[in-house]
């Protein structure tokens, strides 16, 4: 892999900041969808291709506003942290006094307590307006010292945020719980061996899930100038803990519960669920991540499996689910921590995802994780996708009944799409037509113009 792969291609950032209004559609909105998709992603300025990284870079937002059947508008921002503005010449914005650095906004993007955040690990996350420009970053009223994983869950019962924070230093590790109001309620510290990147996190009723996995930071990388300087190792022992929820919420939390599992990598679990004594987790798993190749996730196609613990007896197994190449997992987030039935993910490698070749297409796969099946997709050639969200037909349907958002590249045309489907057949909706290509992202979100405050 070269130091530009991430710089060409569907990867290559765009130049500047546009605005496009009613924007044509083919196939047919659904009125009900009222509010903003955005997804944010690493827009570099100004990169050095000789010392880059893809998850490196100032972040950029991509939003389509959707109202009434019609698509209002589409318009990209780059989150104003320190580095953005500093290049824009733009007044920086106010900074919270938590994470470990400033951040971009360059990983995901979520709503809670009625504010849009933007999220990179690391860091604390920055509000966003409803025409997507940045307001500033929060701390929840603090103190989030590490700041956030980019990947918080949301129990939809309790409104709780929870939130996994990381640093280079002791103590390496910290849960915390933010109220759904928005205010830090709770934390604890948790013991990890070294200092582990920690991209996403699980939760259950009764537990917040880490993942203590071979991937630390590493300060000869650091020292030596690398934009990322975390690597595998080999002899780091591969775990995951299982941390009280009821004893945090007591004040005085037990012991974490540690498991240790085979050697891999997970970016992204797709759900976690109570079984009586045991703990059920579907995940996207890699073999190994930044062993062979440092500048990016190519170290081997990832695959979805199911991993069960017993917590009594102390045991792991693992099962594959399906093992067709894929990542960016998602389910149905009304049922975060419960017992799922359906998840999505996009059929995706790095190869894939920033080919410019007009023969290659995406997927996306609907697993039925009760009856065993799935059911694949195929976007057509020359139509990459990338993650798949999952949007409920309304507050009250059952679980899979709603649609799956996802922008996505046609590479003939040199534009991009909104891409609505139904999410239980995976057929056609609706594509919003949007003026140009939206370079390879991350993560984004639906977000209701219900769950914000004016």
């Amino acid at each position: 892999m070269s130091n530009t792969t991430f710089l060409e291609g569907n990867f290559a950032p765009v130049p500047d900041e546009i605005d496009a209004v009613e924007l044509e559609i083919t196939g047919s909105l659904p009125e009900v969808l009222e509010g903003r998709f955005i997804r944010t992603g690493p827009n570099p300025i100004d990169p050095d291709p000789t010392n880059h990284h893809w998850f490196i870079g100032e972040g950029m937002l991509h939003g389509v506003s959707l109202r009434g059947g019609r698509a209002q508008w589409y318009r990209n921002r780059w989150v104003l942290g320190p580095s953005a503005a500093a290049h824009l010449d733009r007044p920086p914005v106010l900074r919270s006094p938590g994470g470990v650095f400033p951040g971009d906004g360059n990983t995901n993007v979520v709503h809670h307590a009625g504010m849009v955040l933007a999220l990179e690990e690391l860091s604390c996350p920055y509000v966003i307006g409803r025409d997507l420009e940045t307001l500033g970053q929060t701390d929840f009223g603090g103190p989030l010292p590490f700041g956030i994983n980019a990947h918080p869950k949301f129990d939809a019962v309790t409104g709780e945020m929870h939130v996994m924070g990381y640093s280079f230093a002791e103590p390496y590790l910290r849960y915390q719980v933010i109220s759904a109001d928005g205010l830090v309620v709770h934390g604890v510290d948790v013991d990890v061996a070294g200092p582990v990147m920690v991209h996403d996190m699980g939760l259950t009723e009764r537990f917040a899930i880490a993942l203590d996995l071979p991937v630390l930071f590493d300060l000869e990388l650091a020292m030596s100038g690398r934009r990322l300087p975390y690597r595998w190792f080999d002899d780091y022992t591969p775990r995951v803990g299982f941390i009280p929820r009821g004893g945090i919420h007591a004040g005085a939390p037990s012991p974490t519960i540690w498991i240790e599992i085979d050697p891999c990598y997970v970016f992204h679990p797709l759900n976690a669920y109570d079984d009586g004594s045991r703990v059920v987790m579907d995940v996207v798993r890699h073999p190994t991540m930044f062993r062979e190749e440092l500048e990016g996730p190519n170290d081997g196609d990832p695959w979805l499996e199911r991993w069960v613990f017993d917590l009594d007896r102390r045991s792991f197994s693992s099962t594959v689910i399906d093992d067709a190449a894929q990542e960016f997992p998602r389910f149905d987030e009304r049922l975060t921590g419960r017992r799922h039935r359906y998840g999505w993910s996009a059929g995706a490698t790095v190869t894939s995802l920033g080919s410019t070749d007009l023969e290659v297409g995406g997927s996306v796969f609907k697993h039925d994780l009760v009856a065993g099946t799935t059911e694949r997709r195929e976007l057509g050639r020359g139509r990459l996708g990338g993650e798949f969200v999952f949007v409920p037909a309304g507050p009250d349907a059952g679980e899979g009944e709603g649609w799956l958002m996802s922008l996505v590249n046609d590479l003939p045309s040199g534009t991009g799409e909104l891409v609505v489907l139904d999410a239980q057949d995976l057929s056609d909706v609706a594509r919003v037509h949007l003026p140009r290509r939206i370079p390879v992202g991350f993560h984004g979100n639906w977000i209701p113009d219900s769950a914000l405050i004016d």
